[in-house]
């Protein structure tokens, strides 16, 4: 499993949100900079971030983008599930139920499976606010 440079940049946008999240809206231009991430980069980037509600954004002169919620109430494992589609370790885990026509008998699925809980349950304890302290 690798995450993309579009999951750890939704994370590092989302933390930035956080940090100043009491000067309402942040115009994109000013996160851009501070992260040292490409303005186009974060264009592609946030329109999945706000059509799952992750972020509330607005256009024009006061425009720019805001946490809809409480820095506590993100999961990383959400936004890197948004960015990233899922985190399963191997392509015979992305079917559920399981159509690989070796599951019945393959020694090494209860392993990748054990895999892919510990990396959900890891990134689903995590939270925005934890990365804040």
């Amino acid at each position: 499993m690798l995450i993309s440079t579009r999951g750890r940049y939704a994370i590092r946008v989302m933390l930035d949100l956080a940090e100043n999240q009491e000067q309402g809206y942040i115009p994109l231009k000013q996160i851009a900079e501070r992260q040292e991430i490409s303005l186009k980069y974060l264009e592609r980037i946030m329109p999945s971030l706000v059509k799952e509600d992750l972020v509330e954004g607005i256009h024009g002169k006061n425009g720019g983008y805001r946490l809809s919620r409480n820095p506590a109430d993100y999961k990383i494992g959400d936004i890197l599930k948004i960015t990233e589609g899922d985190l399963v370790p191997v392509a015979c885990l992305k079917d559920n139920p399981n159509t690989c026509n070796r599951s019945s008998f393959c020694k090494t699925l209860p392993m990748w499976t054990e895999l892919n809980q510990i990396v959900n349950n890891y990134f689903d304890q995590k939270t925005l606010q934890d990365l804040l302290k």
